[in-house]
């Protein structure tokens, strides 16, 4: 029998609070170019290629603005 994999979610950590804020960047995103703001697409692109780019380099800038406030690596 094949394992489910699923995240711990009894805190709030550094990883998982990245995930949340870049869904909800594409989801705003989304929702403003669907009503008429066609600008707001570069902005889910850009999200995108930093989702992209972290898993490549391990690179994030939001993880080092939030690290520097004080939320705490898994």
């Amino acid at each position: 029998m094949q394992k489910i994999y699923r995240q711990d979610t009894k805190s709030w950590y550094l990883e998982r609070i990245i995930f949340l804020m870049a869904g909800i960047f594409i989801a705003i995103s989304s929702v403003l170019v669907l009503v008429g703001f066609s600008g707001w697409v570069y902005f889910a692109f850009l999200v995108g290629l930093m989702l992209i780019n972290f898993s490549i380099t391990g690179y994030c800038p939001l993880a080092i603005f939030l690290s520097k406030r004080g939320v705490k690596e898994k």
